[in-house]
C-alpha cells in the first residue's frame, strides 16, 4: 500500500514536488501522505492530513495568548482584593488591648 503526495507550494512559496510514500530511508509504516496544504509529510495515520495552510495555527495560538491573557488578568485582580481586604482587616482592628477585669499577680508573692 501507497500513497502520492502532490506537489505543493511550501510556507515560503518555494514549489515542492510530489512524492509517494513510504519514501526511501524512511518509516515503511508511513504510508500515508500527512499535513497541510503546504507542509505534507508521510505518516501512519490517515487521518493526519487537514486541507488547510499551515498559517492557521497561528490564529489558534493567538487564541490560546488570549485566554491566558484574560487568566492572569482574573488572577491579578483575586490577588489584589485579597492584599487590599487583608490591608482593610489589620488596619481596622483595634489598637489597645482589651481589659479582660482581671488583674494578675505575681507567683509566690501573698498579699496578706
Amino acid at each position: 500500500m501507497s500513497a502520492e503526495c502532490s506537489s505543493y507550494l511550501s510556507a515560503d512559496k518555494v514549489p515542492v514536488s510530489g512524492f509517494s510514500c513510504p519514501r526511501a530511508g524512511g518509516d515503511a509504516r508511513a504510508v500515508y501522505c500527512c499535513g497541510f496544504q503546504d507542509v505534507k509529510y508521510c505518516c501512519d495515520d490517515p487521518h493526519s492530513f487537514f486541507p488547510y495552510e499551515h498559517g492557521y495555527m497561528w490564529w489558534l495560538s493567538v487564541g490560546a495568548l488570549v485566554g491566558l491573557s484574560i487568566a492572569a488578568v482574573v488572577l491579578f485582580a483575586f490577588i489584589i482584593t485579597v492584599c487590599v481586604l487583608c490591608y482593610l482587616f489589620i488596619s481596622t482592628k483595634p489598637r489597645s488591648k482589651l481589659d479582660a477585669g482581671l488583674s494578675l499577680q505575681v507567683a509566690g508573692k501573698t498579699n496578706c
